[in-house]
């Protein structure tokens, strides 16, 4: 059980550290355009906009921190310039990864030492 948590302990900060990662990337350079949500399902919510240069973008991994948006939806975007797949909707960023990666965590602890302590105490 132990093992179990801590392993799920390190993929969630592993993933706000690849969130803060991506945002310091996209913060280096950044680009900014209004997008059109083409795209939502549970994987991934894809949108289209077109960078400064006239072409057109639809990162077919997503844009980063979609909460909220509606297929049809436009919303402004930021985008590291020299890599438009790299898109994150404007004003959000890593922070809001701390609340659910958190909750989560907590609730793995919450029910695994609890458990571990029964489960030592039964021996």
């Amino acid at each position: 059980m132990l093992a179990l948590a801590s392993v799920i302990t390190f993929l969630g900060v592993v993933l706000v550290v690849a969130a803060w990662t991506e945002d310091i990337s996209i913060d280096s350079n950044t680009g900014y355009a209004n997008a059109q949500v083409v795209a939502d399902d549970f994987t991934r919510t894809l949108v289209r906009f077109y960078t400064s240069d006239g072409a057109e973008h639809i990162p077919q991994t997503g844009v980063l921190y979609p909460a909220g948006l509606r297929v049809g939806d436009v919303v402004q975007v930021e985008y590291r310039q020299d890599n438009p797949e790299l898109v994150r909707v404007a004003g959000r960023g890593a922070i809001v990864t701390l609340l659910p990666v958190g909750l989560t965590l907590l609730g793995v602890w919450a029910v695994t030492v609890p458990t571990v302590w029964w489960l030592r105490r039964r021996m």
